[in-house]
């Protein structure tokens, strides 16, 4: 049998509805069952002229091609493409803890996440501040590792959703070791790479231009990288990140690890935008993700491209395959 994979459809406004009702028109080497609003997908799918059927979970059996396997979470309020409304922020994160829960029980073999609003969920009175930090804290994850794949890229972060005056005092040795440990691991373990090369940026312009841009470079990450070598890490840097993203050290790399969200994640986007995939690393599941926002003004529209999607489950698959 093929294994299961939870598709949370996200932030009902906005168009991860109408990229989980275009998922049924391909074939998997896994079952996809939706998580998200029954109501809300029979409703854009009939905006959308998507002529699809609907059965709800468990269907006995992978459904047919066109048909589409639905957990059903109710919506708090009916919902307008393209309008936020706080109300359902609630249901947002039922979606999430559906498909959290059934992964860690065993019932999916992993999850792929559409794309949800961070502010309307903020809005509601819920501290939201993303989808790495908010599954880190369900599965009781101390450390986890977000990193984005696409244009044959992969894109680790040392921090993810800060400010960025906040960076520098959040950038230590013991963080650092935790996140290139983690990172080295699931790259051998997750992708099967044996011996992974990792490519670490410098956290200041010209990594720190020998102390004269910065200190971090050479107080925190320079020895950090020393003393991991030593446990036969293969790591290259601090390197300058406005040189980093060249052919010549791509080349001979598996991965970088960017010190901050905005250093790394614009190479990669214009790389691949609309064909990458954000994965948590260190989780105990196996979690994917679209590499774009809600783009509510698409939403019902027929203008949504499910490329990155699509790549997400492809990637969750492989990712689940020993």
């Amino acid at each position: 049998m093929k294994p299961i994979l939870a598709i949370t459809a996200g932030e009902p406004a906005g168009v991860g509805p109408d990229l989980c009702l275009q998922l049924a028109a391909r074939s998997f080497d896994a079952r996809l069952v939706v998580v998200g609003s029954l109501e809300v997908l029979k409703a854009r799918a009939a905006m959308l002229g998507i002529a699809t059927r609907f059965v709800n979970y468990p269907a006995g059996g992978e459904p047919a091609p066109g048909v589409v396997e639905v957990i059903n979470i109710p919506i708090a309020r009916a919902c307008h493409p393209g309008s936020l409304d706080p109300a359902n922020a609630s249901h947002v994160l039922a979606m999430l803890d559906r498909a959290i829960d059934g992964c860690m029980a065993g019932e999916f073999a992993g999850m792929v996440t559409a794309p949800v609003h961070k502010g309307v969920i903020n809005d509601s009175g819920i501290a939201f501040t993303g989808h790495t930090e908010y599954l880190a804290a369900r599965t009781q994850t101390p450390q986890v590792v977000m990193m984005l794949v696409g244009g044959g890229l992969r894109v680790a972060l040392a921090t993810t959703h800060l400010p960025l005056i906040d960076v520098p005092a959040a950038i230590s040795a013991e963080g650092l070791s935790r996140v290139l440990r983690m990172l080295d691991h699931d790259l051998r373990s997750r992708f099967h790479i044996a011996a992974p090369r990792i490519l670490v940026a410098g956290l200041n312009p010209h990594a720190g231009e020998g102390g004269h841009l910065g200190r971090e470079e050479l107080d925190i990450i320079a020895p950090t990288l020393e003393a991991l070598r030593h446990e036969g890490l293969q790591l290259v840097g601090p390197l300058p990140a406005d040189t980093l993203f060249t052919p010549k050290h791509l080349a001979q790399a598996d991965a970088v690890l960017a010190m901050y969200h905005d250093q790394g994640l614009p190479v990669l986007k214009f790389a691949s935008f609309g064909q990458g995939v954000n994965v948590t690393l260190g989780l105990p599941i196996v979690r994917t993700s679209v590499d774009h926002g809600t783009a509510l003004s698409l939403a019902g529209m027929g203008q949504a491209d499910p490329g990155s999607l699509i790549a997400a489950v492809e990637l969750a698959i492989s990712l689940i395959t020993p």
